[in-house]
């Protein structure tokens, strides 16, 4: 059982920047992680996912594109969220999920094992 944490969250002004942590309770080495949100009253949605190191492969939704990085450190079972330019349509509860797949096209909607309690970030003047 993998046990994640993400932290970092809070409130930023627009154009602004946080870093979000994932930190998991064991090794992450064979997990993709998955960054998703969910916005008051939507769907959650994925934002990025980022294979295991071996195959190196991250997939970016068009609406953080350019905005948004991600990087892991296997050594620390730790994977970060960068978020630049931040807007208020990025006001969401981030999640970060792991799972041993390959972040295929529909990794959005395929069952993902396990899952952090959310950060919540809120983009407002």
């Amino acid at each position: 059982q993998l046990q994640l944490v993400e932290s970092g969250g809070g409130l930023v002004q627009p154009g602004g920047s946080l870093r979000l942590s994932c930190i998991a309770s064991g090794s992450i080495v064979y997990y993709a992680i998955g960054w998703f949100r969910q916005a008051p009253g939507k769907e959650r949605e994925g934002v990025i996912c980022t294979t295991t190191t071996r195959y190196n492969f991250t997939r970016y939704e068009d609406s953080v594109t350019g905005r948004f990085t991600v990087s892991r450190d296997d050594a620390k079972n730790t994977v970060y969220l960068q978020m630049n330019n931040l807007k208020p349509e990025d006001t969401a509860v981030y999640y970060c999920a792991a799972d041993p797949s390959f972040c295929n096209v529909d990794y959005a909607s395929q069952y993902w094992y396990f899952w952090g309690q959310g950060t919540q970030v809120t983009v407002s003047s």
